[in-house]
């Protein structure tokens, strides 16, 4: 069904003034959060500034390149940004609202990096642990190499013994070679299709037989599902519980994320944006993706579903260096090392799928090693944080000592790009 009405329709919502929003902004905390409500210019920001985000998302809107957005901003350990934008579905003219649950697709992996730290840190896990130490059917693992014709082409590949395991370490930095997208591709769905009826274990067990793109450690190759989805098959050995488990005992709860999950209540489902498509003749609804409504295959590459204020206890737990509000997940440390590149200049180098020039990769995030050589990216010097396949995105930045999380339902286009631009052009000390 066409939505090509969404900016006349987000221009019916009714529009309170900027003064009222901010008044309300900065007297009444939002239910259940745990990080407080600040006022702006007592952590170095510009509420006038500030209004540039609201902005630049109603130019979105207006362009029809999204129908809606939330956008939270936090310094200091204060919220001093917190607004819903548009509608969450067109067709029903619903307006956006801030505690809209979203599909945060692979925002999911940075929330699977802290399950693995913990455990690394508890001494279940090492980061230099072979696979095959948690799943034992990755012993043995063979990495696909293109065969060429006569004419020079490649028309078959055959495999070579991979000359070390993989490890956990190469899993969580995306340099094992797994499921990402290389010369192995079709022989990984062949011998290891992701029956969305099953569970991580299931599918784990049958990634061991899959060859690898490369040798493992050599290159980065972003592993979209496979590769962290395995991590949270490890999480679930070395923990004695299911990854879905683990995460909501051990990380939701303790921040106070009742939002998030692999599968939303049925009473939450009113809350659920409404996925859109850009097409020639403006946005277009879209089915929620068979690998996300799975309700059995619960992997750490993606799946989860997410608000922004939920969100926001997870990355202002990670600006805190681990801790928020008395409640400490992480080292400092730990966090430290999550935040550092680990792979040398193999993202930078990267092309399509990885990084640029000035950017490392950590942890299952993203690292700006230099802003200044950074580009298309308006983040600080240190900052880390990764993105979603439908457009959400979040950063965490030590040096400022802040964190913003933007929320759509469209993926594609420059909102990423101009939302870091809005969110860092309002500080002003």
């Amino acid at each position: 069904m066409r939505a090509n009405t969404a900016r006349d329709r987000v221009r019916l919502v009714p529009r309170v003034s900027l003064i009222l929003i901010l008044a309300v902004l900065l007297t009444v905390a939002p239910a259940g959060a745990q990080v407080p409500v600040g006022t702006p210019e007592d952590v170095g920001l510009s509420a006038k500034r500030l209004q540039r985000i609201g902005e630049m998302v109603q130019r979105a809107i207006d362009a029809d390149q999204i129908s809606g957005a939330v956008t939270v901003v936090a310094r200091r350990g204060q919220v001093a940004h917190f607004e819903a934008h548009g509608l969450m579905d067109i067709e029903a003219n619903a307006p956006m609202r801030k505690d809209t649950i979203f599909p945060i697709a692979s925002m999911t992996k940075p929330v699977t990096g802290v399950a693995i730290l913990m455990l690394v840190e508890e001494g279940k896990v090492r980061l230099s642990d072979p696979v095959s130490r948690f799943i034992p059917e990755f012993h043995g693992t063979k990495v696909a190499m293109p065969r060429t014709n006569a004419a020079g082409e490649e028309d078959d590949v055959y495999t070579v013994p991979a000359n070390r395991e993989v490890t956990v370490q190469d899993l969580i930095t995306h340099t094992s070679g797994l499921g990402s997208g290389g010369v192995a591709s079709e022989a990984t769905s062949r011998i290891a299709p992701r029956n969305l009826t099953g569970t991580v274990a299931d599918w784990t067990a049958a990634l061991g037989a899959a060859p690898l793109d490369f040798q493992p450690g050599t290159r980065w190759a972003y592993s979209g599902l496979a590769g962290i989805d395995t991590l949270g098959r490890i999480v679930e050995v070395a923990s004695g519980l299911t990854f879905d488990e683990f995460l909501r005992q051990r990380i939701f709860e303790p921040l106070g994320m009742k939002d998030t999950a692999f599968n939303v209540a049925d009473e939450n489902m009113p809350r659920v944006v409404t996925l859109y498509g850009r097409t020639d003749d403006g946005l277009e609804r879209r089915p929620v993706p068979e690998w996300v409504a799975t309700k059995t295959l619960h992997g750490g590459g993606g799946g989860l579903w997410s608000t922004a204020e939920d969100y926001l206890q997870f990355a202002q737990m990670l600006v805190n260096r681990g801790e928020l509000n008395g409640t400490r997940l992480l080292g400092s440390r730990t966090v430290d090392l999550m935040g550092s590149n680990h792979v040398g200049d193999l993202y930078a180098k990267a092309g399509r799928t990885g990084g640029s020039p000035g950017k490392g990769f950590g942890l299952t995030v993203d690292v700006v090693l230099d802003a200044v050589k950074a580009r298309n990216d308006h983040r600080s010097t240190g900052s880390f944080g990764w993105s979603g396949a439908f457009g959400t995105t979040y950063w965490v930045d030590p040096k400022e000592d802040l964190t913003a999380i933007l929320m759509v339902q469209t993926p594609g286009g420059p909102l990423r790009v101009d939302f870091q631009n809005a969110v860092m052009q309002a500080i002003v000390d």
